[in-house]
């Protein structure tokens, strides 16, 4: 058996294991395009040959910005890597400016893109990129050569001895990707990952997700680019799972239905949105089936774990189930029984709703410099906690330092950013990459968050506030979708919020309530306001005094990625935020 060490050598373990009819499969033109497993090695092969045949040579750049998930991105993957070069993902959204710059710090000599939009993107700047030889495309664009000229290159396999002879001379600990991070501020940096990062992240964490090997199917569409998805990939293909990949965020509804995935990672904010769906279906019921329906909702926001609730909550759970619950699972293709979760915090109560309804979330932790994996929850062997991250993957080593940063150190953390050995020498001290994250490891071995040391703040009276608690407890709410607390410096914490907007629509129907049609209407009416300030009253009780939100503004904007107030992987860019709603902030502080 093929032993794993570099990331190119996972479709070949495949191979060995399990030649796979539906390894990669992607939907061109309305129907789903199969990959078997000796397809996707033949067409990574041609790709290689026709690096060598281009002259690319070991240590080389090679870029893929890539609007959706697709099977030729993992052939090129694996063409790129077998050859001793480095594949650099970028995010396709970003500015043409952090395009140029990624481009250029990261010196690639060619790119691979998918679409027009890209394209039309990276020729704004193209002519600033000084190391780019050459572009291809996936799709089929006039004036730009296509990744098919590359098969077609590659096809004569005379000189697959020296593709042999490559693959022989990339050792595990040499770089295989640099990962440019998004972060909340300033310029995106470059984690350098090595082969045996990702390569052991990939086998530490395999064991925690439970998996029919060769029958588990997959539905990809969290952005290849970054760390998460792109390891989990790699743990599919060495489970030997058929990988489907979704055809967008906004379709991933009707592709689940499609597919009938079992398992797919999730981002929080997804999740919410499906939760949104269903109680919205659940609200327009009448009679005994609306109080079924919320009856059965409100037992599994009681959910816990393992049948600690007792004989009694289990008889009505198995009730829910087939009366309810059955039906969520049947939107969602009847199959799906596993999110990993990533990105930022769940709401404990989603956690509870879903895993009632037998589809169960497992919280994971990790960032891009750490390969992602840190900790990660699994259902089997009571490894599942709700409102922790899971216990920690094994050969990984976590130590809380005297401030509360969560400290990591092994086989997965990064080589360092790339050209900045400054940066590098912060962030990694004595062998352990501090996570800038604050945290605790419980008696059971849960590693807990608790929250973002640099997001910490203290009020001009002294006391330190950790925003995320607030805004993680604040977003149980259906009255609030997102928030931000504010408040460095001040005398008191705040908040922005941004209301559900469909949800206080729906409350003002019940109450027959005009609260306008806008959502800059709804955000400025005193009865949402007070309403919202109510809610934000009730949750305030579970904290201390001087933790309590004491003011909130609601914004009129739905906040996204699009408009600035995200990150690609959905955090707050607080300092945009804040700049966004200065007058709010005014109204809040006025004498600041």
């Amino acid at each position: 058996m093929i032993a794993i060490k570099r990331l190119f050598d996972f479709p070949y373990y495949q191979l060995e294991k399990n030649n796979m009819p539906e390894c990669l499969v992607t939907k061109q033109n309305g129907q789903w395009i199969k990959t078997s497993t000796q397809e996707y090695i033949d067409k990574a092969n041609a790709i290689s040959r026709a690096w060598l045949r281009l002259g690319v040579q070991k240590n080389d750049k090679i870029a893929i910005i890539s609007s959706n998930n697709r099977t030729e991105w993992h052939i090129m993957d694996v063409g790129v890597l077998q050859v001793g070069a480095q594949n650099v993902p970028i995010y396709p959204t970003i500015s043409e400016d952090d395009y140029e710059y990624i481009l250029n710090h990261s010196e690639a000599k060619y790119c691979i893109v998918s679409d027009e939009e890209v394209l039309r993107k990276l020729n704004i700047v193209r002519k600033n990129l000084t190391h780019l030889k050459e572009v291809y495309s996936l799709n089929e664009i006039n004036g730009c050569k296509n990744w098919k000229e590359l098969l077609e290159l590659g096809k004569d396999n005379s000189n697959q001895p020296d593709v042999e002879e490559r693959k022989e001379n990339v050792k595990p600990e040499e770089l295989a990707t640099i990962i440019y991070t998004s972060g909340t501020t300033g310029r995106p940096k470059g984690v350098m990952l090595s082969h045996n990062n990702i390569v052991s992240n990939v086998l530490d964490s395999a064991e925690r997700i439970p998996f029919d090997e060769g029958k588990s199917i997959a539905l990809s569409f969290l952005p290849i680019c970054h760390i998460y998805e792109r390891m989990v990939t790699y743990i599919y293909q060495y489970y030997s799972v058929s990988i489907y990949f979704g055809e967008s965020i906004e379709k991933i509804g009707d592709n689940v239905k499609e597919v009938r995935p079992t398992v797919m990672t999730g981002v929080p904010r997804l999740t919410e949105k499906v939760y949104e769906k269903i109680i919205a279906k659940g609200s327009e019921l009448t009679g005994i089936k609306r109080k079924l329906f919320f009856w059965a909702v409100e037992l599994g926001a009681q959910y816990e774990p393992y049948g600690a609730n007792g004989w009694w909550y289990e008889f009505q759970l198995k009730i829910a189930r087939k009366l309810i619950f059955k039906k969520w699972k049947e939107g969602l293709g009847g199959r799906l029984d596993l999110i990993v979760n990533g990105s930022a915090a769940m709401q404990h109560r989603l956690l509870r709703i879903f895993a009632a309804a037998e589809i169960y979330i497992m919280e994971g932790y990790g960032l891009t410099e750490t390969s992602p994996v840190i900790s990660v929850n699994d259902m089997r062997n009571h490894g599942f906690k709700i409102g922790t991250t899971g216990r920690i993957i094994q050969n990984v080593e976590v130590k809380i330092a005297e401030d509360g940063e969560i400290l990591c150190k092994g086989p997965n953390v990064m080589m360092g950013y790339y050209k900045d050995e400054k940066l590098t020498n912060e962030a990694i001290v004595d062998g352990y990459f501090h996570t800038g994250d604050i945290g605790e490891v419980d008696k059971d071995g849960f590693l807990k968050i608790t929250d973002r040391k640099k997001e910490m703040f203290k009020t001009s009276g002294g006391k330190y506030i950790a925003p995320q608690l607030l805004e993680n407890a604040m977003k149980q709410s259906r009255f609030v979708e997102q928030i931000m607390v504010i408040g460095d410096g001040e005398k008191m914490p705040a908040a922005f919020i941004q209301p559900n907007f469909a949800f206080v629509k729906e409350w003002a129907k019940l109450h027959n309530t005009n609260v306008g049609e806008t959502n800059a209407e709804i955000s400025s009416n005193p009865e949402v306001k007070e309403r919202i300030e109510q809610e934000v009253e009730a949750i305030n009780k579970k904290f201390g005094h001087w933790e309590q939100i004491k003011k909130i503004e609601l914004t009129p904007d739905v906040w996204s990625v699009e408009g600035g107030h995200l990150t690609p992987t959905m955090k707050l860019k607080r300092k945009v935020v804040k700049e966004l709603y200065k007058d709010l902030y005014q109204r809040i502080y006025p004498n600041s």
